[in-house]
């Protein structure tokens, strides 16, 4: 009982990180429109170590599930999205600049998405390595974004390029997985697994 209850709790903290940061991103929204941004990047930061941190715990402690790793999912996007809505208030000539490469971007999500949800009914979720690799670089850019006076363009490029090949296998997972998972490895190591005999 004893450990049914250690469980319950882990459960319970590791889930309530995670909607801190789906929680936050209204507010990160409020702060950015009334031009806190003093504020807003703390706050950001917060966010994304808030990302790290519950990932983390719920493998330490064996507490992952469906709903949280929906809900880690959908905190994720939200905070990314406030994040880039930033952008737009704060340097909109970046935006401009690059905007070719912010469309291919957010075309590809929201295609992402509307093949997860005709396949699955609802979002993915596959926490892929690559998504996790793209997901700290995508942070990394989008804080220094706000500290620094210009945008690092270099970083800009190679984050831009992860997250084309992230949404692009994601795409193709929810194409040749037939039922709603979580936690793959990538697409290689689907196609690994499919080629495998069976027994």
């Amino acid at each position: 009982m004893f450990v049914n209850l250690a469980h319950k709790r882990s459960y319970y903290i590791v889930n309530a990180i995670t909607f801190y940061r789906l929680l936050t991103a209204p507010l990160l929204l409020t702060l950015l429109f009334y031009e806190r941004l003093s504020i807003f990047k703390w706050l950001l930061i917060v966010s994304f170590l808030t990302d790290a941190v519950d990932g983390h715990l719920a493998r330490k402690f064996k507490v992952t599930s469906a709903f949280g790793s929906i809900l880690d999912s959908v905190s994720d996007d939200l905070t990314i999205a406030v994040a880039i809505i930033g952008i737009v208030l704060v340097n909109p000539a970046f935006l401009r600049q690059e905007l070719v490469l912010v469309v291919i971007q957010v075309f590809l999500f929201f295609a992402q998405i509307a093949a997860a949800l005709f396949r699955y009914r609802k979002i993915s979720s596959f926490h892929t390595y690559l998504a996790k690799f793209v997901a700290v670089f995508q942070a990394v850019f989008l804080m220094l974004f706000y500290w620094l006076p210009q945008p690092v363009y270099i970083l800009f490029y190679f984050v831009s390029a992860l997250t084309i090949l992230d949404l692009l296998e994601e795409i193709i997972l929810v194409l040749i997985i037939p039922k709603w998972e979580t936690d793959i490895k990538g697409l290689y190591w689907v196609i690994k697994k499919s080629a495998l005999p069976k027994v």
